[in-house]
């Protein structure tokens, strides 16, 4: 995805050996290098990996804030012929840099999604590494653990419906719209994370099929347990608050657009 938006003067990239580096001098002014290394934070503060998925990220909590940090790896098939490399298109078409411009667009625009922190690319020859490092959400969970642990509300349901609508009226589509990747704070707000090859796009028929894809991961986790935690009353309400706020929108215009709390 190449990016075009506009960046505050708090946005800075800096050279690194082998590649660069992108980060928000407002939170990471002395970010350097070491920062993208799990081995270079274990020695300063706890770090865990993350649950699921490849081993990628690792969860750290330094002393003033949490963060999550990230190294793109492929999934598939294709994992067997390169584990984590990928072909060099353009500084800001790599993962982590396109990610990371998305992500600031996104929470600019006031949109629930991780702050982004710093990202970096490392380039040999034609091809390139990258890792992303975010601020990581504290007393969150996933919409996937906390269906698995037990029934969820309608009005959770409703909230998750309602924030959806919110990201597919900025017109971003989500490539991995999944359970794991929709968080649920303390308060039942609703966030988004993950948004690798993840862009922007005119509303349309992709919407549609964003949800799609979120209903079969969310059978996919709650077939085994007798559909005790799921059910089509609960996609219902997901859905109709999804609607219902996308038909509110339209009616009211600009005004509906003007709230930007999760």
């Amino acid at each position: 995805m190449m990016v075009s938006w506009p960046v505050g003067p708090e946005v800075r990239v800096d050279p690194i050996a082998g590649g660069a580096m992108l980060y928000d001098t407002s939170v990471a002014g002395n970010a350097t290098a070491e920062w993208f290394s799990s081995a270079w934070w274990a020695a300063r503060a706890p770090v865990e990996d993350a649950p699921g998925g490849r081993g990628a990220t690792c969860f750290i909590d330094a002393p003033e804030r949490r963060y999550a940090l990230r190294h793109y790896r492929r999934g598939g098939w294709v994992r067997h012929l390169s584990a984590d490399r990928y072909l060099w298109l353009g500084e800001d078409a790599t993962r982590s840099f396109a990610e990371w411009y998305l992500l600031y667009h996104l929470r600019s625009a006031g949109l629930p999604v991780p702050r982004p922190i710093a990202a970096r690319y490392r380039r040999v020859g034609l091809v390139y590494t990258a890792d992303l490092l975010t601020e990581r959400l504290a007393g969150t969970r996933s919409l996937a653990a906390r269906v698995t642990a037990g029934p969820l509300t309608r009005a959770t349901w409703e909230a998750i419906g309602r924030c959806l609508q919110r990201f597919h009226h900025a017109g971003c589509w989500h490539a991995d719209l999944n359970a794991h990747n929709i968080l649920i704070d303390v308060e039942d707000r609703v966030w988004l994370v993950d948004f690798d090859r993840s862009r922007l796009r005119r509303p349309g028929m992709w919407c549609d099929a964003n949800l799609v894809r979120l209903l079969r991961s969310l059978r996919k986790l709650t077939d085994p347990l007798r559909w005790t935690h799921f059910d089509d009353g609960d996609w219902r309400a997901l859905v109709e608050a999804y609607f219902d706020a996308r038909r509110r929108r339209l009616e009211l215009g600009p005004i509906a657009d003007g709230a930007t709390s999760p």
